[in-house]
């Protein structure tokens, strides 16, 4: 496989960055990731602005999402799949370390991309649903930028698949966030919820177009918080992602939502699926 890295295409194995790279010392650095369907990206445009609020929101300079037409294009015509998954970075840059970041112009941003393939989810796996757990969201109070300092998602995740669930629920004082690489819905009433986008919340680009799908459906949604108990009093859940897609949740900290996938979240998960073919 080869990656774009600061201009040159090269091997996967011949990429390298500085020791000095801001992201490898302080995290110092965004990034996006766009699902890529029978050789289209999907959503681009979302992405994109999210990826220029994020580059905003850590002050990084230098780098706009016209600068990565090209290289994403040539890698897409280089792939071979019919699903993947475009990976960009970018960091602040190389400097010698230093807490303080350099001046807007200083130093040049580190871009960096590549597309892998993707495995969709099983089909089986979507019927049957997933195993989750709750833990307490310790992350900072900037979630809404999609910076490469995870490490609070991996230990959660890493906790997770320890306990044989699938991924772990964010809650802070009661009250649920997120999952660690995905947005959570609950369906409770005929009426489907999820957390409204705070700065505790990344604004999911899969979130924003299930909710379009749901209520062209004629579905009612809310954009509201939800408290660990309602969670656990739902008919349905199930988290979305750009990877993701649709999935079921049916199971929480061993609390059981009936014997596989409920019917909203399947036909979410079908509209979903349509909508992918179409561009």
């Amino acid at each position: 496989m080869r990656v774009y890295l600061n201009g040159a295409y090269v091997d996967e194995a011949e990429a390298t960055v500085s020791i000095d790279d801001r992201a490898f010392l302080f995290a110092d650095g965004v990034y996006e990731v766009v699902h890529i369907y029978g050789g289209k990206p999907f959503e681009w445009e979302r992405h994109m602005a999210r990826l220029a609020r994020s580059l905003q929101g850590i002050e990084i300079e230098g780098v706009s999402p016209t600068d990565l037409l090209e290289p994403r294009d040539r890698l897409l015509a280089e792939f071979s799949g019919d699903e993947g998954a475009l990976y960009i970075q970018i960091s602040r840059g190389v400097q010698k370390r230093s807490h303080a970041p350099p001046a807007a112009g200083h130093i040049t941003p580190t871009v960096l991309m590549w597309i892998r393939p993707v495995e969709p989810i099983a089909t089986d796996v979507v019927q049957r649903g997933v195993t989750m757990i709750t833990t307490p969201d310790d992350r900072w109070a900037k979630v809404w930028i999609k910076t490469v300092g995870l490490l609070p998602n991996v230990l959660a995740k890493g906790k997770a698949i320890r306990r044989g669930a699938f991924d772990a629920i964010f809650v802070r004082d009661g009250v649920v966030t997120e999952a660690t690489a995905a947005n959570v819905f609950r369906v409770a009433g005929g009426i489907i919820q999820t957390a409204p986008v705070t700065n505790y919340i990344l604004p999911g680009i899969t979130r924003a177009v299930v909710i379009e799908l749901a209520r062209e459906l004629g579905y009612s949604v809310v954009e509201e918080p939800f408290t660990v108990d309602e969670l656990m009093a739902s008919d349905e859940v199930f988290i979305t992602g750009t990877l993701t897609e649709v999935l079921p949740v049916t199971e929480i900290d061993g609390v059981r939502f009936g014997d596989g996938a409920g019917p909203v979240s399947l036909r979410l998960w079908n509209a979903l699926k349509q909508r992918t073919r179409q561009g």
